[in-house]
């Protein structure tokens, strides 16, 4: 799997044997959080299809996405994530079923309907009278 970082708004996904590798299109760009949550979906995405074409004997070793996002004010926060994805070989009669499966991933699902987030403190060990956990044989 490639992730290519198009642009500080951009990431496309390219299905390749192998590790994972991220990618940009020039040295001075980084990886932001921003990239990483677009490549969070559009992995998961890429799964889900993956698994639907397989069970419905599909091929999609061409199907790539990218994930493009804008930015919303009060608060500043990512405020669209517009996925597209291009699939050669997809049957036009199964192109609106891929639609559809596409929304089975749970990350999409996981930005559609919010997660509470809880942020807090750690406690220090042994402040809460839980024990500490024991060191690791050979720790010195």
């Amino acid at each position: 799997m490639k992730i290519i970082l198009l642009s500080d708004d951009a990431i496309r996904l390219l299905p390749e044997p192998g590790p994972m590798t991220i990618e940009a299109v020039s040295a001075e760009q980084q990886y932001s959080p921003f990239h990483m949550l677009a490549s969070s979906l559009a992995y998961c995405t890429w799964s889900v299809l993956y698994s639907w074409a397989t069970h419905a004997k599909l091929e999609a070793e061409d199907l790539v996405l990218e994930v493009r996002w804008t930015f919303a004010d009060d608060p500043y926060r990512v405020g669209e994530l517009r996925m597209t994805y291009e699939w050669p070989s997809l049957p036009e009669n199964r192109r609106r079923a891929a639609a559809k499966a596409a929304e089975l991933c749970t990350v999409h699902a996981t930005l559609t309907h919010p997660p509470t987030i809880v942020v807090e403190e750690a406690k220090a060990a042994g402040t809460d009278g839980a024990s500490t956990p024991a060191a690791p044989a050979g720790a010195a």
